[in-house]
């Protein structure tokens, strides 16, 4: 039987592959959707809208109409109950990818199919090669901190598990990351374990046994390696023991990933000792990662949106390393590629890639709510730059003009394609009358409310908002984990201002006249982020794609729960009286 080897990755040849398709990029698109209704106009779906085998944009966007997940429910459902008729794509789908359900409190069922599979690896590809151009590096391994969530069947008995799951156990990821001089530090054994806490601790002992061979560490997003050095902070100590004596700590349980573990850990008293003079040597754990791992080249994972709030820590963690943003795109499937890998995370843009979907674009004008008000969409290759957008895209797993739910900004163009800068998504709003805050506007409130917090050496560990409207007039409640205790005086002069750094003119106007009532900071005890996140594990999520919602819903009961079962102290703003 012949082995399928993957073949030597050749930089320049993915550069130059890129940049001959982002110089055509209309045609691209057009050439795009056309292959994408030729293999799936007969479907259930597309008959209804009268394309009558036509492929050209102007007749597919005048018959199909915008959608979004909820009018494609249905038939998603149908495909994960067993129907195996052509309802959304001509060939049958096998797998389905759950969304990290850590918007709405539930997870959403998205296809996924070989050309999902195919995107993701050419934006992998794509993105390394432009990464390694600016920071090359040699035979080595990465430290990566990702995790499988357990993947089960469907009614129908289609494999479902989260979007970086079916990534993970396809066969082309691992082949893909051997091929790019990046294979993880850690076995299958440990990605795939059951129980995360012990995932982790391994990840860690694994980069620590291969300290010098690591060239770079990242996790799918910054949390996570944030989160994975703050519990470096705690068990330290047992990772040394581990190591001087060969034998695995106990607090690992699972058998094959004791066996696995077992193959790597051997008693290394030198290697122990290193690491327990380096960590000692420490001041607050700056530069820790460039510490332990001396030969890394950068940090890498997503850092945009709702991950900029871990930037601070991450960069503490990381000393003089460069963080580099990874690529844009959901469970739903890829947008763009992060070509200009120099920039810091704040600054970071996505080139978009013509071949692996049909991209419109809502403009919004500043209507970041309105949603019937929108004007039509226009394509990849008219937008403006400086203008914000709603992506709409279209791809090879059955998903036509979908609302992808995110606003963009257009920074610039990559030859004839956008590169995009992320904004926030449409649907994470504190609204009550007629103020309007986004995402970025509670990070930004956040941000200049925990600079009181400084000179106590006190950090805002995780942060959560809701509008609460159960007394009239509502108000915004805002929840704060600390690193440590701090005064009540300081905490009152941290909710005022919490309450003064939303700016948006409607919500100021409507504090003025109580229209809006008093913002409430609400402390939380340690930990309680943590429960967050195991309870979104419990629900079968991945660590990989956790993230913390920066806004809980009315419908997300059970997280609300954890939030206030665990409230410490709160404060009410005076700001406005």
């Amino acid at each position: 039987m012949k082995m399928v080897v993957e073949k030597k990755f050749d930089q320049e040849q993915v550069i130059e592959e890129f940049e001959d398709l982002t110089k055509d990029a209309g045609k691209i698109q057009e050439e795009t959707l056309k292959k994408i209704l030729e293999q799936n106009g007969g479907t259930e779906y597309m008959q209804q809208w009268g394309l009558n085998g036509r492929s050209d944009p102007q007749t597919f966007k005048n018959c199909v109409p915008i959608v979004t997940h909820n009018d494609l429910e249905p038939y998603i459902q149908r495909i994960a109950d067993g129907d195996l008729s052509p309802i959304l794509t001509g060939k049958p789908i096998e797998t389905i990818s759950l969304s990290s359900g850590t918007t709405q409190g539930k997870p959403k069922f998205v296809p996924f199919n070989d050309e999902l599979m195919e995107s993701t690896m050419k934006i992998f590809k794509t993105s390394f090669a432009f990464r390694n151009r600016e920071f090359p590096i040699g035979n080595g391994k990465a430290l990566q901190f990702i995790y499988s969530s357990k993947q089960f069947k469907t009614k129908g008995g289609l494999a479902a598990g989260t979007a970086t799951t079916n990534v993970y156990r396809n066969a082309q990821f691992k082949k893909t990351m051997k091929a790019m001089c990046t294979p993880c530090c850690s076995p299958d054994e440990v990605i795939f374990g059951p129980d995360f806490h012990q995932s982790l601790y391994c990840h860690l002992l694994c980069g620590l046994i291969f300290r010098d061979e690591v060239q770079v560490v990242s996790s799918t997003f910054a949390h996570s390696i944030v989160h994975a050095f703050r519990t470096f902070e705690q068990v330290w100590e047992a990772l040394v023991v581990d190591i001087r004596e060969g034998v695995l700590s106990s607090r690992v349980t699972v058998p094959s990933i004791r066996l696995a573990m077992s193959k790597l850990l051997k008693p290394d008293p030198e290697l122990a000792d290193t690491i327990y003079n380096k960590c000692s040597r420490l001041s607050n754990w700056y530069g820790l990662i460039p510490e332990l791992f001396p030969n890394t080249r950068y940090i890498y994972g997503i850092m945009t949106g709702s991950m900029e709030p871990y930037l601070k820590k991450l960069r503490h963690y990381a000393g003089e390393l460069p963080l580099l943003s990874a690529d844009y795109g959901s469970s739903e499937g890829w947008v763009g590629v992060n070509v200009n890998p120099k920039l810091p995370p704040e600054l970071v843009t996505y080139a978009v890639l013509p071949n692996i979907g049909y991209f419109e674009f809502i403009p919004l004008g500043g209507n970041l709510n309105g949603v019937e008000q929108a004007d039509s969409p226009v394509d990849l290759t008219e937008v403006k730059v400086g203008e914000e957008y709603e992506i709409v895209f279209t791809n090879f797993a059955g998903l036509y003009r979908y609302r992808l739910g995110d606003v963009v900004k257009v920074k610039g163009f990559h030859n004839g394609t956008p590169e995009l800068q992320f904004v926030c998504r449409r649907n994470l709003l504190l609204s009550i009358n007629i103020d309007k805050n986004t995402e970025k506007d509670l990070q930004l409130a956040v941000e200049a409310a925990s600079k009181r917090l400084v000179d106590e050496k006190l950090e805002v560990v995780d942060f959560t908002s809701q509008v609460n409207v159960s007394a009239d007039p509502g108000h915004y409640v805002i929840f704060w984990e600390l690193s440590g205790e701090a005064t009540d005086e300081m905490l009152q002069d941290c909710c005022n201002c919490l309450d003064k750094a939303f700016i948006d003119t409607g919500y100021v106007s409507s504090r003025k006249v109580n229209a809006i009532g008093a913002l409430e900071l609400r402390i939380v005890k340690r930990g309680t982020f943590h429960k967050i996140l195991d309870h979104f594990v419990g629900l079968g999520g991945a660590v990989s794609q956790f993230k913390t919602p920066r806004c809980v819903g009315p419908k997300n009961s059970s997280l609300l729960q954890i939030l206030c079962s665990n409230v410490v102290e709160n404060y009410v703003s005076t700001a406005f009286c």
